[in-house]
């Protein structure tokens, strides 16, 4: 698994038109990617073409990225939730209206398939309802504990490869994340499941 430091030097190397670098990128992002997406709500097979769309515009931008701004890995997964976002207010723009409906229906979720309850417009708002109160409250966390959030859970670094990458004490990383995650339970009590 790249370090910080070697993911900015993939990243750099993308940007010159290394396919070799790319191509790492790609196996260590890809499947990432695809787990953040899913794990946002989207269905498996979207999250795969948003994953391979995400590492496209990888390969298309690599010269803007700015390492002095955000790590690698916080600019790669910026690039998806944009997608996956872009792709939910298209969704909602192409939602027919009341006037669409053929003569006689008069609801609107007759235009919604059986198994669209996630997509209806009172679950999106109650996912970015939930979605701001996390992002709120990662905002919340002292700089220290995010990053080991953010190294374990979003790019899914072993608790030992974060110590070592940030030369900290096994136990000072262990305890970063469950005092991050304790102030995340307190914040978030309120949040529906």
């Amino acid at each position: 698994m790249p370090t910080s430091d070697e993911l900015v030097e993939l990243v750099r190397a993308v940007a010159t038109g290394d396919r070799t670098a790319f191509a790492t990128l790609f196996k260590h992002f890809a499947p990432r990617v695809k787990a953040y997406l899913m794990r946002s709500g989207s269905p498996a097979e979207l999250a795969e073409e948003w994953a391979q769309e995400t590492l496209i515009n990888v390969w298309r931008k690599a010269g803007s990225f700015d390492p002095t701004r955000a790590q690698a890995s916080t600019w790669i997964f910026t690039i998806a939730r944009n997608l996956r976002v872009d792709h939910l207010r298209r969704q909602r723009d192409e939602q027919p209206s009341r006037d669409d409906a053929p003569e006689g229906v008069d609801r609107l979720d007759a235009f919604e398939p059986p198994d669209a309850e996630a997509e209806r417009p009172d679950a999106r708002l109650d996912t970015a309802r939930r979605e701001g109160a996390v992002r709120k409250a990662l905002r919340d966390l002292a700089p220290e504990q995010l990053q080991a959030v953010w190294l374990a859970f979003y790019d899914e670094q072993s608790h030992a490869r974060i110590a070592s990458e940030l030369g900290v004490p096994l136990g000072t990383v262990k305890s970063r994340i469950r005092l991050a995650v304790t102030h995340l339970r307190r914040l978030l009590q309120d949040i529906d499941p």
